[in-house]
């Protein structure tokens, strides 16, 4: 394994080396930003379709993103793919002392609490330090409000059943109906976020992913859509010429063929 991994770096370092590609020699991590954005999507959408070909492929461009940012920070002199792959091993190995070390875990709950506390000594962290730093703002929202509830209910500050949180869903519900009432659209923002919130809690206490769970939702409804449109084209139609009761009517029929 180590003759393969040790091949591929070395591409990387002809690639930006004098006599190595212009554009990648141009590339900086500003510019490869959106390229390792695009990989891990690429990856996600092949792991989703379990395609395996594509999964391998997917990965090795994943894992090359990578090593062309650890190429660019060694360049700089910053630290090395070596000192990269060697920090997560040290990472995993003190993250997991149930393992490596003297500490025992009998389930999912037990590892987490021992995987925060060991971050927690990582980072050299005070007492004061919220328990939510760390989670990047960047990420989608979906995944960032799962986290963010996961963390806070590791401590305790959780619904006891799935009942309870759809009876604060209807709350929510209830909240922005009123203020679309009064056409608050600062308000009804709000509630729209707190319901979203809420929404991503009953998924998390039923151990289902928010974010992968929208994602089929419009991969269903894209598929959907598409029905309808190629039923119109049969017709010589287009949707934007037709009524809704029309368009209602195929979109029921893409549920029961689809």
């Amino acid at each position: 394994m180590s003759e393969e991994f040790d091949r591929l770096v070395e591409i990387m370092v002809k690639l930006r080396g004098p006599d190595g590609c212009p554009w990648d020699k141009e590339q900086t991590v500003r510019t490869l930003k959106k390229y390792l954005l695009e990989e891990t999507y690429d990856l996600l959408e092949a792991l989703e379709e379990n395609d395996i070909e594509e999964i391998k492929s997917e990965l090795g461009d994943l894992l090359f993103q990578i090593i062309f940012l650890s190429q660019i920070f060694s360049e700089k002199g910053d630290f090395s793919i070596k000192e990269v792959v060697n920090n997560i091993s040290e990472k995993m190995i003190r993250r997991h002392a149930h393992i490596f070390g003297d500490k025992s875990a009998s389930n999912s709950k037990e590892v987490l609490s021992i995987w925060e506390e060991e971050k927690k000594r990582e980072n050299n962290e005070e007492a004061h330090r919220s328990l939510l730093a760390g989670i990047p703002k960047h990420q989608p929202a979906l995944l960032r409000a799962q986290q963010i509830s996961s963390r806070v209910a590791h401590v305790g500050f959780e619904w006891e059943s799935t009942e309870d949180i759809i009876e604060k869903m209807k709350e929510e519900i209830n909240e922005l109906s009123a203020a679309l009432t009064k056409q608050d659209k600062q308000e009804a923002e709000e509630e729209i976020g707190d319901l979203l919130f809420t929404l991503v809690n009953i998924a998390r206490h039923m151990n289902i992913d928010s974010e992968f769970t929208l994602h089929k939702t419009c991969e269903k409804f894209k598929k959907r859509w598409r029905y309808i449109e190629k039923s119109l084209e049969q017709k010589g139609k287009k949707p934007d010429e037709c009524d809704i009761e029309e368009l209602e009517s195929l979109w029921q029929r893409s549920k029961e063929e689809l």
